[in-house]
């Protein structure tokens, strides 16, 4: 039985990191693919833990190979998801995360269509230039071209199967999961994961 895959997307300033950190400390079954970007690190950021930080060449060169299940360029910096992790995590069974932008989502979807997508949205257009300042992550320069490309952003909202508003985080958070849940819960996956019990039911010696 093939794992799920999830695939999380927002604005920048959303809150989706923050969620997506929260929803795999309760949730342990779940794990994040971790992208290659060419963006230096940011304060706190480690490699292989929240990105795999290369140069623009060696993404190329990966890229030249076959390597990515998507890529796209954000804020003039490339992103990537590795195919392989994603093939080999999923085939094991393993529920698999990934926290990319609408680009990167619409061409896993045509990869993976029975991939889960959830689109995650500020409370307003004010909160999210507090929450973009607030983290003191960007000068005002990066923030007002974020602040600028929420429009292209949200006009792909009606592409995802779920939509969550970050308004409060547990609220989203218990959201999520029920998402997550839900998806482990379809009869398919669960005809599969407990056919002896069924078995077993349905043939009492």
């Amino acid at each position: 039985m093939s794992g799920n895959l999830f695939v999380i997307s927002a604005p920048s300033g959303a809150g989706k990191t923050t969620l997506v950190e929260a929803l795999l400390n309760i949730n342990p079954q779940i794990e994040l693919s971790v992208s290659y970007t060419t963006r230096d690190p940011r304060p706190g950021e480690r490699d292989g833990k929240d990105y795999h930080f290369v140069s623009r060449e060696v993404f190329a060169k990966m890229a030249e190979r076959g390597e990515f299940l998507e890529s796209a360029e954000v804020y003039g910096n490339l992103y990537g998801t590795s195919q392989t992790l994603i093939s080999h995590a999923t085939a094991q069974g393993s529920d698999l995360l990934l926290e990319i932008d609408w680009q990167g989502a619409a061409q896993v979807r045509r990869l993976f269509p029975a991939c889960i997508s959830v689109f995650i949205l500020p409370p307003s257009l004010e909160a999210l230039g507090q929450r973009l300042k607030g983290r003191n992550k960007d000068n005002d320069e990066v923030i007002a071209r974020r602040m600028a490309a929420v429009r292209e952003d949200v006009a792909h909202v009606a592409e995802f199967d779920y939509v969550i508003i970050n308004d409060n985080l547990n609220e989203a958070l218990r959201e999520l999961n029920a998402v997550v849940l839900s998806a482990r819960l379809k009869c398919a996956r669960q005809l599969a994961r407990h056919q002896a019990l069924i078995n077993q039911l349905q043939n009492p010696e």
